[in-house]
This record gives C-alpha cells, structure tokens and sequence, in this order.
C-alpha cells in the first residue's frame, strides 16, 4: 500500500469522524441515549449506529461504483427528506414517554440505532459515492476507503453517544429532571425533522420534482 493510499485511507477515517457529528446525526441518537441509564448502554449505541451506517453505505456503494452508477438528484433529495421524518418520528415518540425510569432494554436499543444509522446511511449514499469515485481508482480501493470512513464513523458516534449520556446518567435518580431532558431531545428532534423537510423540499427544491 503506497503512502498516498495511505494518506487518502487517514482522510477518509478522519471524515467519518467529521461525519458522525453532523447534527441530524447526533439528534437522532440523542433520542436512543436519552433512554438509557449506562454509559456502556449509551455508547454502544452510537457503535451501532455506526455499523447501521457503514452497511448501508458499502452496499450501496459498492454497487454504484462497480457499474459506474450514480444516485439521480431526486432520489438523492427524496432520502434526505427520509431522515427528516425519521426524525420527526423519533421526536414524537421521545417525547411522548411516559416515565423517566423506563429503559430501553440493551438489544432493543441497538437495534434501534442500527437501523436509524441505515437510514442515515441511505441519505448519504449519494455523497459517499461521489467522494469515493473521486479519491480512489479501483473497486479494492474503494471498499476499503468506505469500510475505514465507516470506522471513523463509528469511533466518532462512540465517543459522542458516550458524552450525550452523562447528562441522563447522571440524573437517572431525579426521575422529573431526567424525564425534562428526555422530553427536550424529543423537541429538538421533532423541530430540526420539521426544519430538514422544508429545506429539503422547498429551499432544495425536492417538491418541485414532484
């Protein structure tokens, strides 16, 4: 492996990274931390939306790059718009939990991430493929390229999930405190899925195509 592949690999982990701590990102599994009572629990979490995210983006990745495809311009919106109300969904469903006191049990909540990390994956699709086809040449680079972002993304998402579990963590006694905080992660989700829709489709334009 020469030292400018080597270069481009230690790019891409750092970008992942940089990735997993976008905002819809974070929100999104802000509303599976909030419901744990472990550090361990919260930052597995965030492994798991990570793996979620990375099959997602290899699979679809792969694909693409081995036929020399790309993701239309709609399509690549109409997933974006995917997230929006993926988050608008957890939001609702945050903030309308009952107790403060009840957790989510580990496999659920892993479970859980993963698939809001394939979500996340399938928006991203589009980007990724197009920064992998512009970094690399072969198909083996490629893979490899997507896998090491995947890990940075994971890395990222674990230190983060970890950091957003100290607050719940820490209140899991002041079972009012703790309820207030779930509940504001399940506004902030709902709002920022409000606000992606409408920048989605009417600032980019996504209802337009429709």
């Amino acid at each position: 492996m020469d030292a400018s592949l080597v270069s481009i690999l230690v790019i891409g982990f750092l970008l992942g990274i940089k990735h997993a701590i976008e905002p819809d990102h974070v929100i999104a599994v802000s509303t599976i931390a909030s419901k744990t009572r472990s550090l361990w629990k919260s930052s597995l979490a965030g492994v798991y939306w990570g793996i979620g995210h990375t099959s997602t983006l290899f699979l679809i990745g792969m694909l693409l790059f081995l036929f020399n495809a790309t993701i239309t311009d709609t399509w690549a919106m109409s997933l974006e718009m995917l997230v929006g109300f993926m988050l608008v969904f957890l939001g609702i469903k945050t903030f309308l939990t009952k107790t403060a006191n009840k957790e989510l049990k580990g496999d659920h909540s892993y479970l859980q991430s993963g698939m809001i990390g394939f979500v996340h994956g399938l928006a991203g699709s589009a980007a990724m493929v197009l920064l992998t086809m512009g970094t690399v040449e072969t198909l083996w680079q490629g893979a490899i390229y997507i896998l090491i972002f995947g890990v940075g993304t994971c890395v990222g998402m674990l230190g983060f999930t970890t950091i957003l579990g100290i607050p719940f963590v820490v209140t899991r006694k002041q079972m009012k405190l703790n309820h207030r905080l779930t509940q504001l992660t399940g506004v902030l989700s709902v709002g920022f899925g409000c606000y992606y829709i409408y920048r989605i489709g009417v600032i980019d334009g996504l209802f337009s195509f429709l």
